[in-house]
């Protein structure tokens, strides 16, 4: 089971799911309307590492990050 997270505005709960990659996260995500409008610029890390592949392979406990864009100052 991996860890979902969601951090900065996207205001949704961490979800616990059973995938392997994240191209299966992409596909559970995109049914999502609130967070279908996130997916297209948002950074994804797991286990704190940004990627870039949606075929990154996951194991057992990986913790996946959506990182949106955000504005500091």
């Amino acid at each position: 089971m991996v860890r979902v997270e969601f951090l900065g505005p996207i205001q949704k709960d961490a979800l616990e799911l059973e995938i392997t990659n994240l191209n299966e996260l992409a596909e559970i995500l995109q049914k999502d309307k609130e967070l279908s409008e996130w997916l297209q610029n948002s950074a994804v890390a797991v286990n704190d590492t940004m990627v870039s592949s949606l075929d990154v392979v996951l194991q057992d406990g990986d913790k996946i990050s959506l990182l949106p864009p955000v504005c500091g100052g």
